[in-house]
């Protein structure tokens, strides 16, 4: 155990690998994933392969799949949204996405507390202006003092390094801190390989275009 440390809540995103990189710079990573649908159960594809191919990456001191599959799986709603027409102006409300990572958060900060870790990482990001941007800052703000003060633990933070970021320039920071892009996943259907059709994959594709970076994951599909 030791202050150096630091717990990542990781579900194969693009977010998440970046926020594991940032956190790599500074700790050694306990990474945990978050099991809450048959579509993250499947070793072989999808979120939870793309976990294990970034732990396989950044090597972290602990790793730890957790079945969280008793909680209601706020992502459906996106899921059901995934064949309406791609908006990139569209916002999703951060209410919900706040709502969601509530219990991960807090079982989050239980294993920063054991490892005695300096800080919880969390990809969340919400963009540089907005309503959306101080309700995510409060958000963090509160946990954070939640386990300082009556939880006695000092040390230890919530993070999120990505909060005021756009999608594009956290391709550009991923790319300078040597993110594995290839070894994360943004298709929200079902499936060995991303449909680049969905909200998740449409999304993707005009942050690496807006970044003016090549996806490798598309490259390596193509091939």
């Amino acid at each position: 155990m030791a202050k150096d440390l630091a717990i990542v809540l990781n579900n194969g995103s693009v977010n998440s690998a970046v926020a594991t990189a940032l956190a790599a710079q500074r700790h050694r990573v306990v990474m945990l994933f978050a099991q809450m649908s048959a579509l993250d159960a499947d070793p072989s594809a999808g979120p939870r392969a793309a976990f294990d191919r970034q732990v396989a990456h950044f090597k972290p001191y602990r790793d730890h799949v957790l079945d969280l599959s008793f909680l209601v799986d706020a992502r459906e709603v996106t899921r059901q949204q995934a064949a309406a027409p791609f908006d990139p102006r569209y916002v999703p409300p951060v209410g919900p996405r706040l709502t969601e990572l509530l219990p991960l958060v807090g079982i989050a900060m239980r294993f920063g507390a054991h490892h005695q870790a300096a800080a919880v990482h969390v990809g969340l990001r919400v963009g540089p202006t907005g309503d959306a941007l101080v309700a995510a800052t409060e958000f963090g703000q509160i946990w954070t003092e939640l386990v300082q003060m009556p939880c006695a633990q000092a040390e230890l933070s919530l993070e999120m390094p990505l909060l005021e970021l756009e999608a594009w320039q956290v391709v550009d920071v991923g790319s300078q801190a040597g993110v594995p892009f290839d070894r994360t996943w943004s298709c929200e259907r079902p499936g060995p390989d991303p449909c680049w059709a969905c909200a998740g994959c449409r999304s993707r594709e005009a942050a690496f275009q807006r970044a003016a970076k090549p996806d490798p994951l598309r490259v390596v599909r193509k091939v």
